[in-house]
């Protein structure tokens, strides 16, 4: 039945649905993988409380059914989370989905500045190079682009902290309060990813280049900026549309380091609190929310290059 109404689909809709039905699956496997790794974990979320009663500590297991066989307790955690009900140990009255909604816009904001310092500084420097390539226009951005790229976000933070913080005292290394505050951990995500996309940009442009259309226009003695914003542009940024969807999801979930180096209140501080808590329902909610979004920003992104490039097969439809 369900093969038969796939059959009457639109190939787009199709695709999304296969995509979706796909998900399912994969969402269960990370849950069963992480409720077994948490579970595996020394100690229990009560182990830390200093002069904590033992009896005290055993109604508290009894109270969350932490002392129940492991398939009760992972059935009972999918059956909370679906309702919205899944409870927070170490943040009494509070649910996990609560934590989320009040966290995750922080996340999401800084995962959008750090979007628009990757686009604005890697789009430019890639397109650039590739149309003076082995030039110095060529090597200095690619150099930098590769030191971008070992740099880690850990190592960037502290640097950019020390220099426009400490030295310079333009801006306020920690917080999230004003407008300034926002700056350097938008700029230490997102200059990580400039890198990435200055290189996928200059591969694609340089790719695109070669071809024998772009030549033809060039032999037509039509201006070189219209070469490249009409004819090349839309073809070798495909790369960059393809990255950009685990980049963004990347740039969301990945941010706790930032997050922690910034004092950020976001969700990645509450996704390692949690971790160093054995806050066993928050960290496997957490991992959850950020597997089910990296899952959507991907099929948005794969049914964006299909519209972008409609030679593109969908091969799941």
């Amino acid at each position: 039945m369900c093969c038969a109404v796939l059959g009457f689909m639109p190939s787009m809709l199709k695709f999304v649905v296969i995509r979706v039905l796909q998900a399912v699956p994969v969402l269960l496997a990370i849950a069963v993988l992480t409720f077994c790794m948490v579970r595996l974990a020394p100690g229990d979320p009560f182990s830390d409380e200093k002069n904590m009663p033992e009896e005290i500590r055993a109604n508290l297991l009894a109270r969350y059914g932490l002392n129940d066989p492991l398939p009760k307790q992972f059935v009972r955690f999918m059956g909370d989370l679906f309702r919205g009900d899944l409870p927070s140990y170490k943040y009494v009255g509070r649910t996990v989905n609560e934590l989320i909604a009040q966290a995750f816009p922080v996340s999401l904001e800084l995962g959008l500045y750090a979007l628009v310092v990757a686009l604005a500084v890697g789009l430019p420097a890639g397109v650039i190079a590739a149309l003076k390539r082995n030039s110095a226009w060529d090597y200095l951005p690619m150099s930098a682009a590769m030191t971008g790229i070992c740099l880690p976000t850990f190592v960037m933070g502290p640097l950019l902290a020390l220099v426009l913080a400490v030295w310079l005292g333009w801006l306020n290394p920690l917080g999230w309060e004003s407008w300034s505050d926002r700056i350097l951990p938008s700029l230490t995500l997102g200059l990580y990813y400039a890198a990435y996309v200055a290189r996928l940009a200059r591969g694609g442009m340089l790719e695109i280049l070669s071809q024998d259309f772009i030549r033809t226009a060039r032999a037509k003695g039509l201006p070189e900026r219209t070469v490249v914003l009409k004819h090349a542009l839309k073809g070798g940024l495909l790369p960059v549309v393809s990255f950009l969807g685990p980049a963004f999801a990347g740039m969301i979930s990945g941010s706790f380091v930032v997050e922690t180096i910034f004092f950020v209140p976001g969700l990645g501080r509450f996704f390692v609190n949690a971790a160093f808590n054995r806050d066993y329902t928050m960290v496997m909610g957490t991992v959850l929310f950020y597997a089910t979004l990296i899952i959507l920003l991907n099929l948005v992104v794969d049914v964006a290059y299909v519209l972008i490039n409609p030679k593109a097969r969908l091969t799941d439809a």
